[in-house]
């Protein structure tokens, strides 16, 4: 007994733990990362959370942005991690400095899916097909709002992983115009027993020549979502307009369901907001073998 209290009051006096006790910080603040609005849905009968992230130079800034329209973009889902993402490009210039609006979606079987024909979806999802509802709400509602509040250009990407992804496809299936850019990481194409890819091929030949771009990827899972996918394939590969760019990286080797998102999402936009590389100018004396600083101390080259 007395070994436990005489270690007890040794733990006490110990410096680490005084100093444990003693320490606060001269100042707290909150990280603030972007602004959040809340803006009414009448498509969708509801209110939905806009999160919006800019570039720190944005004020700077003297040509428009591009927007890239994130679903699933609560501050609870992927608006975070994207929006480091997009804090990267900037900083290190990778991409082009773009405008992220992450959308919130709530109930996403019912927001991200067009209406099932197949009876055994219809009986097993009761709450499905309301993704025209949804689009409504993106292009009547949050692009206006976006594109009155900020300087935005004419390019507008749409992204999304899982049923977003889906959703994401079916858009540029269906109703083409509504994006200049897309991207669908492992999109839920097994949906209505493979609806989306089965009528790809009939969709894809009616879009007009308009420059778009497309870039889908899957990871390992296989089954009805890679044969829906094969089925987007076969269509792109036969009648993709001469304006549409698209990309298909296969990443059924590498990334599973829940790890493809940010690895998937960094590559695409340094594919489709691709910038020359960053010209560092004259290598400075401390990265060549055996280098000497200059003699002028105020000469370019010094860390």
């Amino acid at each position: 007994m007395k070994a436990f209290i005489l270690a007890g009051l040794l733990a006490a006096a110990s410096p680490a733990a005084a100093l444990s006790q003693a320490l606060e910080p001269v100042s707290q603040s909150n990280i603030v990362i972007g602004e959040s609005f809340s803006l009414d849905a009448p498509s969708l009968g509801d209110e939905r959370e806009i999160n919006v992230w800019l570039p720190p130079f944005y004020d700077e800034l003297e040509e428009p942005l591009n927007v890239v329209y994130l679903v699933d973009g609560a501050q609870d889902q992927d608006f975070v991690h994207i929006a480091g993402l997009a804090q990267l490009g900037a900083l290190s210039w990778q991409y082009e400095p773009f405008i992220l609006v992450g959308v919130q979606t709530k109930n996403r079987l019912l927001e991200l899916t067009r209406p099932a024909a197949d009876p055994r979806y219809q009986a097993q999802f009761e709450d499905q097909g309301g993704s025209e509802d949804f689009l409504a709400f993106l292009t009547e509602t949050v692009i206006p709002f976006i594109d009155s509040r900020y300087e935005t250009s004419d390019r507008r990407a749409l992204i999304g992983e899982s049923l977003a992804g889906l959703f994401v496809t079916d858009t540029f299936l269906y109703v083409p115009a509504s994006f200049t850019d897309y991207i669908a990481v492992s999109p839920s194409l097994w949906w209505d027993e493979q609806a989306t890819g089965q009528e790809a091929a009939a969709l894809v030949a009616a879009h007009d020549d308009a420059e778009r771009s497309l870039y889908i990827t899957m990871a390992d899972e296989g089954g009805t979502m890679q044969a829906g996918l094969d089925h987007l394939l076969e269509a792109l590969e036969a009648h993709a307009p001469e304006g549409l760019d698209w990309i298909y990286v296969d990443r059924s080797q590498t990334e599973t369901h829940s790890t493809i998102f940010h690895p998937a999402a960094l590559d695409a936009f340094r594919t489709l907001f691709t910038l020359p590389p960053y010209e560092y100018g004259e290598t400075p004396w401390y990265l060549v073998e055996g280098g000497e600083p200059p003699a002028d101390e105020d000469a370019p080259g010094q860390p």
